[in-house]
Formats: C-alpha cells, sequence, structure tokens
C-alpha cells in the first residue's frame, strides 16, 4: 500500500512526442524573437527555417499564424481595457476648448498691446546694438593696428638701414620680420607683399655687398705697394734698431727692441721695448697698421652679410678665386725691373703689401681664409719669386745693384719672417745670388786691374822722402832690410802697380764683406764666403789679367822682368792678406775648415807664364837679328871679323842680361841659357837650310868667326852663376862641327865615330854629310880645292871617299 502511494504520488514520466513539441516550440520562440527584433538581419534567420528539416517551413507558417492569433487576441483586451479612459478624455477636452479660445483671445490682446508699447523700446534697442558693433570693430581695428605698427616701423628701420649702407643690420632687421612680425600678421595683403620683396632685398644686399668687395679688391691691388713699404720700413727700421742693440748690449746696456705692424707685437728674444729707445725721430713716428692704411670693412661687411644668409662658403671660394689671381698678377714683374733698384723694391712691396693683407685677413675674420691657403699662396709665390730673382738678377753687371738687390731681399724675407711665412729658400737664393755678385765684381775688378797694368810704368817705385816711403809701406806690406839701411832717395823694386793692386784686393774683400752682412751666417761661414771670393779674384780674374798682360805684344822683356819682381812681392803679401780676412771675421787660420788663399799658385803661374814669354820674346828679338843676317856664301875667304849683325845681337842680349840680374831665382840663368840654345840652334838651321846650295871654306871661316863671338859672349858670364863652361856648351854641336870642317879632321871623325871619347861626338853624320856634299859642289865649280890638286890629286878623291863613309853611316842609323 505504501508502495502504492509512492507510485500514485509520482507524476507519470513526458512521453517522447511532449518533449519533442516543447523542444520544437522553444526553437520557434527564438525565431519569432529574432523575426520581431528590428535590430537584427533577418537573412540568417529565415535561412535555418528553409535549411532545417523538411516540413520546416509549413510548421513554422502554421506557428507564424497562431502567434498572429495570439497577438491579435491581445490587441483586442488591451483596446477594451482603455477604451473608457479614452472616450472620458475626449469628453474633458471639448469641455476645455471653449477655455482655450478665450485664452488665446486675451493672449493675442496682450501680445499687441505689448508690441505696441515695446517698439520705442526696440529701436532703442537697435541703436544700443549697432554702437556697440562699432565699438567692438573698434577694439579689434586698435589690436590690428597694434599687431601691424611694429612691422611697418621695422619695415621702416629696414629702409632707413638699406639707405643708410647698414647692410648687415638690415639682414638681422629682415630675420626679425620674417622669423617674428611677419607671421603675427600674415593675413594682410601688405605684408604679404613685404614677405615677398625681402628676397629681393636680400638678393641686392648681396648685389651691392659683392660691388664693395669687388672694390676692396681693386682698392686693395693699388695700395699694396704702401702697405708693403710700410711693412718693410719698419722691418728695416728693427733690423737697424737690434744691431745698435747688440753694440749697447756689448757695452752693458741693454734695450728691449720691438715694432707693430697689423696691431701685433713683434719682440726680440721675447722683449718688448721701451718707447724711449733707439733713434729719437724713430720714436716719435708713429707706429702705423693694415687698418692705417686700408679699410677692410668691406670684407667684414661681405662677409657678415653671406654668413647670415647661409652662402659664406660661395664668398669665401669667391674671394680666394679673386686673391689667388691677384697674387699672379702681383708676382708679374715689371718689364725693365733688373735696371734699377727702384724696380726691385716696387715689386717687393707689392708682394708684401699682399702677403700682410692675407695675414690680416687671416687673423681678423675667423674662417674666411686659412693659415693652409695661406701657405698655398705662399709657396707658389715663393717659386715664382725665386723664378723671377733667377732670371733678372742674371741681367744685373753692377755690383752695386746686386748688393741693392741682396739687402731688399733680405728685408723682404725677415719681414714676411715675422708674420710666420718661411722663408728659408729665400736666405738659399741669395747664395746664388751672392755668386752672381761675385762675377759682377770679378768683372769689376777685372777692369780696375786692366787699368791700374795700362797705367803702370812697370819700373821700380822711386822714394825720394822718409814720408814717401811710408805711404808705400802703409798701403803694402814691404819690408826689405837692406833697402831700408839705403839713404833717400831710393827705389823700391815693385813698381807701382802692386800697392795698388794689393790695396785693390783689400777693397774686393770688403766689398764682397758686404753681401754676408744681414745674412744670419756664423763668422766661419762668412770667412769661408770672404777666402773663396778672394780666391776667385785671385786665381781667375787677376790670374786672367796677367796672362793677358804677359801676352800682350807691347810688353817688352823690361816689361816682363817687372812683372816677375812684381808677382813676387804680392805671393808674399798673401799671408798678410789672409790676415786682413782673419782680423775682419775673427776665424782663426788653424780651424779645420779655414780655406787658404790660392795667391800663391796664381802668382807663380804668372811668373812662369812671365818667363816663358820672356824666353819666347828673346827668342824671337834672336830671330830679328838673325834674319838681318846676309852671308855670302861664296866668299873666297872671310872678312877677319865677325858679321855686324851678331855682334848687335850679342850687344842687344848683354844689355838684356844686365837688366835679368833683379829677376828672383835661375829666371836670369835660364833666360841666357835658352837664348844661347836657340841662337846655336838658329845659326846651325842657316848653315843646314835646303834652300842654301854651295857654301865656300871662306864663309864657313866667317861663319867661324861669328860663332866664335858667340862662345866669348857665353864665356863672359853674362849672367852670374853659371859654373864652368856650362853656358859655352850652348855652342858645342857647331864648335865641333865647323872644326871638323877647319881642321879637315875626317880621318878622326871616322875613326872614332861612336866612342863616347871622340873628340866630335856631338857631329851628326848626316849634319856633316849635308854640309860636305855643298861645299863639295862649290869646289867643282868654283874650283876651292886646287891647291889639294896641286900639292895631291888624290885629295878629291878622298873627299868622295869620305861623302861615302857617311852615306854608308847614315843609312846605318836610319835601319
Amino acid at each position: 500500500m505504501a508502495s502504492d502511494r509512492v507510485h500514485a504520488a509520482l507524476p507519470d514520466p513526458p512521453s517522447q512526442n511532449e518533449e519533442d513539441n516543447r523542444e520544437e516550440e522553444k526553437v520557434f520562440g527564438n525565431i519569432f524573437a529574432e523575426l520581431e527584433s528590428v535590430d537584427l538581419p533577418l537573412g540568417t534567420t529565415l535561412r535555418s527555417i528553409y535549411d532545417d528539416q523538411p516540413n520546416a517551413h509549413k510548421r513554422f507558417m502554421e506557428k507564424l499564424d497562431a502567434r498572429i492569433r495570439n497577438h491579435d487576441r491581445e490587441i483586442e483586451k488591451m483596446c477594451n481595457f482603455h477604451h473608457q479612459g479614452f472616450v472620458d478624455a475626449i469628453t474633458e477636452l471639448l469641455k476645455v476648448r471653449t477655455d482655450a479660445e478665450k485664452l488665446m483671445g486675451q493672449v493675442t490682446d496682450t501680445n499687441r498691446r505689448l508690441q505696441e508699447a515695446g517698439r520705442e523700446v526696440t529701436a532703442q534697442t537697435q541703436e544700443v546694438i549697432c554702437c556697440r558693433i562699432q565699438q567692438r570693430n573698434m577694439a579689434t581695428t586698435v589690436e590690428k593696428l597694434q599687431l601691424c605698427i611694429p612691422v611697418l616701423e621695422m619695415y621702416s628701420k629696414l629702409k632707413e638701414q638699406l639707405e643708410t649702407k647698414r647692410y648687415y643690420a638690415a639682414l638681422k632687421t629682415m630675420e626679425q620680420l620674417e622669423k617674428v612680425f611677419i607671421p603675427r600678421v600674415s593675413q594682410y595683403r601688405f605684408c604679404q607683399i613685404m614677405a615677398e620683396n625681402l628676397p629681393r632685398l636680400r638678393e641686392e644686399i648681396k648685389e651691392i655687398s659683392m660691388s664693395d668687395l669687388k672694390d676692396f679688391l681693386e682698392s686693395i691691388r693699388k695700395h699694396s705697394d704702401k702697405v708693403g713699404e710700410t711693412a718693410m720700413r719698419q722691418a728695416q727700421h728693427h733690423r737697424t734698431f737690434n744691431r745698435v742693440v747688440t753694440k749697447q748690449a756689448s757695452m752693458g746696456h741693454y734695450t728691449k727692441p720691438v715694432y707693430s705692424f697689423n696691431g701685433r707685437t713683434h719682440t726680440h728674444n721675447g722683449l718688448m721695448m721701451d718707447d724711449d729707445t733707439g733713434d729719437e725721430d724713430e720714436a716719435d713716428e708713429e707706429v702705423l697698421t693694415a687698418q692705417d692704411l686700408v679699410d677692410f670693412s668691406p670684407v667684414y661687411r661681405c662677409l657678415h652679410i653671406y654668413t647670415v644668409l647661409g652662402d659664406r662658403e660661395t664668398f669665401e671660394n669667391y674671394y680666394r678665386k679673386q686673391r689667388k689671381k691677384q697674387a699672379r698678377l702681383v708676382l708679374q714683374p715689371h718689364a725693365n725691373m733688373h735696371e734699377t733698384v727702384e724696380g726691385y723694391r716696387r715689386y717687393f712691396n707689392q708682394i708684401v703689401g699682399f702677403f700682410v693683407v692675407e695675414d690680416h685677413i687671416l687673423h681678423a675674420t675667423h674662417g674666411l681664409v686659412t693659415r693652409a691657403f695661406t701657405d698655398e699662396l705662399w709657396n707658389m709665390a715663393l717659386s715664382k719669386i725665386i723664378a723671377v730673382l733667377r732670371t733678372h738678377s742674371s741681367y744685373c753687371e753692377d755690383p752695386d745693384l746686386v748688393l741693392e738687390l741682396k739687402n731688399l731681399i733680405v728685408i723682404f724675407a725677415d719681414t714676411l719672417q715675422d708674420y710666420g711665412f718661411p722663408v728659408n729658400r729665400l736666405f738659399d737664393l741669395l747664395f746664388e745670388v751672392r755668386d752672381q755678385y761675385n762675377e759682377t765684381l770679378l768683372k769689376k775688378w777685372a777692369l780696375v786691374f786692366r787699368e791700374i797694368f795700362e797705367s803702370d810704368n812697370y819700373s821700380p817705385i822711386p822714394v825720394e822722402t822718409e814720408d814717401e816711403y811710408k805711404v808705400v809701406v802703409s798701403r803694402f806690406p814691404f819690408h826689405d832690410a837692406e833697402i831700408e839701411k839705403q839713404d833717400f832717395p831710393k827705389k823700391l823694386p815693385m813698381s807701382q802697380s802692386v800697392p795698388v793692386i794689393y790695396t785693390q784686393v783689400k777693397e774686393f774683400i770688403y766689398a764682397s764683406l758686404k753681401f754676408s752682412e744681414s745674412l744670419h751666417r756664423s763668422s766661419t761661414e762668412i770667412d769661408d764666403m770672404l777666402r773663396k771670393s778672394t780666391n776667385l779674384l785671385l786665381t781667375r780674374t787677376l790670374s786672367s789679367c796677367l796672362q793677358n798682360l804677359i801676352k800682350k805684344p807691347h810688353i817688352g822683356l823690361t816689361e816682363l822682368v817687372q812683372i816677375i819682381i812684381n808677382t813676387t812681392h804680392l805671393e808674399q803679401a798673401c799671408r798678410y792678406l789672409e790676415e786682413f780676412i782673419t782680423n775682419i771675421t775673427n776665424v782663426s787660420p788653424e780651424t779645420v775648415h779655414t780655406t787658404r788663399l790660392y795667391g800663391l799658385s796664381t802668382f807663380k803661374d804668372a811668373r812662369h807664364a812671365a818667363e816663358g814669354e820672356i824666353y819666347t820674346k828673346l827668342n824671337q828679338k834672336i830671330d830679328e837679328f838673325i834674319q838681318l843676317a846676309d852671308y855670302e856664301w861664296g866668299m873666297s875667304e872671310s872678312d877677319g871679323r865677325a858679321s855686324g849683325y851678331l855682334m848687335d845681337l850679342i850687344n842687344f842680349l848683354r844689355s838684356t842680361f844686365q837688366v835679368f840680374t833683379h829677376l828672383p831665382g835661375k829666371v836670369a840663368q835660364t833666360a841666357c841659357m835658352s837664348a844661347c840654345k836657340h841662337l846655336s840652334t838658329s845659326l846651325m838651321q842657316m848653315l843646314l837650310d835646303t834652300e842654301l846650295r854651295q857654301i865656300s871654306m871662306g864663309a864657313v871661316q866667317q861663319f867661324n868667326l861669328d860663332v866664335i863671338q858667340c862662345e866669348l859672349f857665353a864665356s863672359s858670364e853674362p849672367v852670374p852663376g853659371f859654373q864652368g863652361d856650362t853656358l859655352q856648351l850652348a855652342f858645342i854641336d857647331l864648335r865641333q862641327l865647323l872644326d871638323l870642317f877647319m881642321v879637315w879632321d875626317w880621318s878622326t871623325y871616322l875613326a872614332d865615330y861612336g866612342q863616347p871619347t871622340s873628340k866630335y861626338l856631338r857631329v851628326n853624320p848626316a849634319t856633316a854629310l849635308a854640309l860636305l856634299e855643298k861645299m863639295k859642289d862649290t869646289s867643282k865649280k868654283n874650283n876651292i880645292f886646287s891647291q889639294f890638286r896641286k900639292n895631291d890629286r888624290d885629295k878629291q878623291k878622298l873627299i868622295e871617299t869620305v861623302v861615302k863613309q857617311l852615306r854608308s853611316l847614315v843609312n846605318g842609323m836610319s835601319s
């Protein structure tokens, strides 16, 4: 029972159909909810209906109809529920309509009265509104004018700056206009016009500033000469002042040197100069700077303008390009620059002026030109300057002009060195100019020496009084104890040209020393320069002049003798020249690298040349006398006395050798021996002349008399110093030949031929044969040997035999 009650209490489980219906109702409910929702798309929902199970559309339509009928029932119920309230509301509204109409009439009447009453107020209000609008417009206008007035004032200021050529300030004003003022009122047309004009004004400023720069470049090209002249003059004053300071320092008074240019102070040894040092005139002289001579404002202005405009690089390139062109123009030398020192001075002034300006621009503009640019310009200029100076200095033939050129180069180099430009190559060039200077000095002194030689009388210097002797000794270091002991008047062995030449050599050393000044060289180098140039003077110039003098036709034996004496004294004076140079340079001659003077060899060479010329002229004179010989070669017997031409020759030689006694060494002996040998050779050649066909025994006898006179002259010792019969040996060949013919000692000759003890050792078979044949021809025609035929007719055969034997000897020698 209990179990039955439990089963009775539990509901019956739903059947399968009921569950399917509920599920279907739920699905269609969702679909209807989606359809009734206006926000959701219907496509997907409708597609799900038709894509479902079969007959889904039919069941959906059935459910939809049921759904519509259900909604209709609900609408009907709602209308029935509110119908009574609607009727009541309509009834109430009809009651109110009468009151509303009455109220409408009252409102309309009130409005009419109100309109009539407020018409005046409306009119006054309109006037107030107009006043308010005007007031607001005026405030707006004032506000806008307050914004525009600064723009107009700035633009007016810009115009004023342009008129007064304050272009840099004008550019700054333009910048303020563009960045500050115009943007505030950019909506106005006049501001737009201003903004459009500003680029054009900038271009005008660029063009004007560039035009000013071009004028500046043209002006600086003209003023470079003056700027350079001022800089070089100050550098020269500085050098002069330093020399004074050096002297004062050596005396214990040191002053501090300085000079200024370009606004910078240049000091010596880092010390500043007191205003009251140096010459009073120089101390009072105002120190000029580049700004005093040149107005640089166009450069600064143009640089600032282009910098502000952002085109600085263009300006820098243009400036550098133009300055390079001007540098090339400045470096071009004038046509006849080498003719005067003013030409060189103007050339250097322009170059110095150019680089002084560039140095100022370098330090004043900070980037317009760089050190690299100026160094490049200087290196280019330095090469050109050196080439120009090399070329033009080679045209200079005046040593004074070359010396002036050297001084200008030194001042030029010192000036630019003070501005930081390297000038070592210029000082190297001065060594080349020094060589040119020495060449011009040598040419000048060559003329001086020629004039001295031409004006010399080539005779010993006569000294009448002790004062005259002191004058000569003061000019030339002459010391001779024997001559000093002699009483006045007396004669000095050298001629007047010797002290003059010695003095001129010293003058040459002084002239050469002038070039060495201010070259910043040590005493040793200067000493070496002086000695080398003096050596050139002695070995080349003076030696050449002496050689030419010796070769001149009008210089006779007496003059040559005096020249030898002169060169001897000049040679002895060379050591005094070395002492002279040592005193100038204070360099000890014992220094390792000290150059010695070559005067000894110079004068020795000249003396040897003079000696050779003496020998030559003596021989020429002997030849002249021999040409006067007029032998009668066919004479039967001699005159019994020597020929006149030979006696004259001997007298000439005797008087000449008397002059030779003043010659030093063995010159006289050599000259005498040379003359005798030449005389012997000439006489031998006269006998053996091929044009001479016949010689008689009488002619041989006459010739023998002449040779005897020659031997007598040789034995008379015309020049002392010969030992024994040394001088007579010059005629030994002639003597043995003549003895052979005079004695007719052919048997002895032929028997002793070739023996060192032969009596006729110096007789050559060919010589004897030639002379014998000339005498044989004479004997045939003139019966020279008739006396032999009377005594012994076989004598003629003996001659022929001798001739045959001589020929065999000659043939044996030749084979």
